[in-house]
């Protein structure tokens, strides 16, 4: 049976600064859709969010919406002017009764909503913004980067909540695990027009690359017949006086729609150079820790990172892994303990906030203005790696173009402004390199190629990232902040640690020959070893915290829909928290039969 569409947008034209972004798209997203829409940064993914959220007019073509139908928009930098507190700001739209929904998203998202806006990081206020819209449940979510600023636990919550829910949703993220695991369709913006695969981002890459090669292999092909025309139309000259006008003007018909294809945008060209070798032990920490007043940062830990080492650092927001990288590094120090670097150690830093970057000054002087990368006498030029390049040049090596030279730093979107640090990073030697979320905004093309150059890269790679496919591509080692100031080291990256912390609190004690008791004692149980597989485990182990939670959303619903003039004064409310009501029991019940017969399998 048909689906009945949400969105449609047809023959849609839309340009800026008198290049066209999309030329006659058209479009439809119907009821269940579960889309991915990728393309590289600077393709115009946000604008046509924009565009398909009614905030953004197309300069022609139709976006229709059905009556009835509501579609949510989660932008990524949300305006909260207005608004005292963050709750205040994600519950506006509500109806009165309804705040619960902000109270879960939040403890899922993990932001206080009593928080003043005046104070909110900007963390903060798209968390607040993407509860906005969770609490809204409109039948079509757009949802713009909705991962960034978000830990690794909160990432998962969200993902539970969008594999569960009934609404349609469109999601442009970076994050490949995220998208791989909810995603049943593709929208692939490239050159300004709009592909539609019904495949999830899984099947993306394959999609790409084949598409590419058809694109080559049809441009080959043209390349030669052009070829062949223009090779007969100068020997037609000499042997006739009167040339077939008709296969001239085919020729430059061919000539025409050889120039007029848009070439595709190549890749950043990025390198990362180690300059002077540091000696094999780059750091080793002995009994580090720290505490800011009355909170435990970090317990006394001991780490030895050896050059070449990849470790990431994995663990909430605020458990402490910049903290703990800083003191890896000497910039802050450590309340006990001690850090010994090796010798010759050259640090280069990606931090999180960008804060290496003045937002007021151009890109040019970005570069320039830096004393560690000025050519001296040389306003035009800068030190590459060792060697003088004009900064128009290097900027270009990093996909900026001679209109974004002298524009201010902060006009550039969030993956620009990560390509730029990028570019001041890697004129630099440097045999040490701390990443500190380097991912956040980074297209999937730019993200491949930074980790083939750490891949590479024969320095020693210190890494903080909710990116768990990236983290599992790039590190051999896994630092996890697990709560209350222990950090656990764990071998591989993110699915290793994963499986490996499974395993331990999985694995048995081993039995010890008994002691002889009185007859009156009860034998100790022996502890068995475990009859369930790690996932079976890892499940047994999650399921109180998913039946908790939604027992709780249970008592709110029930609250909610106490009131005894709810279904005279809003039946359509009424309706749909009785619904949800009825879902969340239905889920409730499932969740406690899976785990009843996991316990009894594991105690066998």
């Amino acid at each position: 049976m048909a689906r009945a569409p949400l969105l449609q947008l047809t023959d849609v034209f839309l340009t800026f600064g008198g290049n066209p972004v999309f030329d006659g798209l058209s479009l439809t997203v119907q009821q269940g859709d579960r889309v991915a829409l990728v393309g590289r940064n600077g393709s115009g993914k946000s604008t046509l969010m924009k565009v398909m959220a009614g905030l953004a007019e197309p300069d022609r073509g139709e976006v229709v919406t059905p009556a009835g139908i509501h579609v949510g928009y989660m932008e990524q930098d949300p305006d909260l002017s207005g608004f005292a507190t963050l709750g205040e700001f994600a519950a506006a739209g509500l109806q009165p009764g309804e705040e619960y929904r902000v109270e879960m998203a939040a403890e899922g998202l993990k932001f206080d909503p009593d928080r003043p806006v005046a104070t909110a990081s900007g963390g903060e206020r798209r968390r607040s913004a993407l509860a906005r819209l969770l609490a809204q449940a409109p039948e079509l979510m757009l949802l713009d980067e909705p991962t960034n600023h978000l830990d690794i636990e909160a990432i998962g919550w969200l993902e539970r909540q969008l594999a569960d829910t009934r609404a349609a949703f469109v999601l442009i993220s970076h994050d490949r695990a995220f998208l791989r695991n909810l995603t049943r369709a593709t929208l692939w913006i490239d050159r300004g027009e709009v592909r539609r695969q019904e495949k999830g981002f899984a099947a993306f890459e394959d999609w790409r690359e084949a598409t590419w090669a058809a694109e080559d292999e049809a441009r080959h092909k043209l390349d030669r017949k052009i070829k062949a025309e223009a090779r007969w139309a100068v020997e037609g000259i000499s042997a006739r006086r009167k040339r077939n006008q008709g296969r001239v003007r085919a020729l430059a018909a061919l000539r025409q729609e050889r120039a007029s294809q848009i070439r595709r945008q190549g890749t950043a060209a990025m390198a990362l150079d180690v300059g002077t070798q540091s000696g094999k032990r780059v750091i080793e920490a002995k009994g580090i820790s720290k505490s800011f007043g009355e909170r435990v940062i970090l317990r006394p830990f001991d780490l030895r990172v050896a050059r070449g080492d990849r470790i990431a650092f994995v663990g909430p927001n605020g458990a402490g892994k910049t903290t703990l990288i800083k003191m890896l590094t000497g910039e802050i120090p450590p309340d006990t303990g001690s850090v010994a670097h090796g010798t010759n150690l050259e640090i280069a830093v990606f931090d999180q906030a960008r804060s290496a970057i003045d937002g007021e000054v151009s890109l040019w002087e970005a570069m320039t203005g830096d004393p560690e990368m000025r050519v001296s006498g040389r306003a035009d030029q800068v030190m590459v790696r060792g060697q003088p390049r004009h900064v128009v040049g290097y900027l270009k090596d990093f996909l900026f173009d001679d209109a974004q030279m002298r524009a201010p730093v902060g006009s550039l979107s969030g993956g620009e402004k990560a390509r730029l640090l990028l570019a001041r990073i890697m004129a630099r030697p440097s045999n040490l390199l701390v990443l500190d979320e380097p991912t956040n905004d980074l297209d999937i093309e730019t993200l491949d190629l930074l980790q083939d150059i750490l891949g590479d890269y024969d320095g020693t790679v210190l890494l903080v990232s909710h990116d768990r496919d990236f983290i599992d591509r790039v590190a051999d080692t896994t630092v996890a902040m697990e709560g209350d100031g222990r950090a656990v080291i764990y071998a591989g990256g993110w699915s290793d640690y994963l499986a490996q912390r499974g395993e331990a609190a999985a694995e048995a004690v081993p039995e010890k020959a008994a002691p002889v008791k009185p007859a009156s004692e009860s034998p100790a149980p022996r502890t068995r070893p475990s009859k369930l597989s790690f996932t079976e485990r890892h499940r047994l182990e999650n399921l109180p915290a998913e039946i908790a939670r939604l027992e709780a959303e249970i008592a709110r619903l029930n609250e909610f829909l106490a009131n005894p003039e709810l279904y005279a004064s809003a039946p359509q409310r009424f309706a749909k928290a009785s619904e949800a009501l009825a879902e969340r029991q239905q889920a409730l019940a499932s969740a406690e039969e899976e785990w009843l017969a996991l316990a009894e399998r594991d105690e066998g």
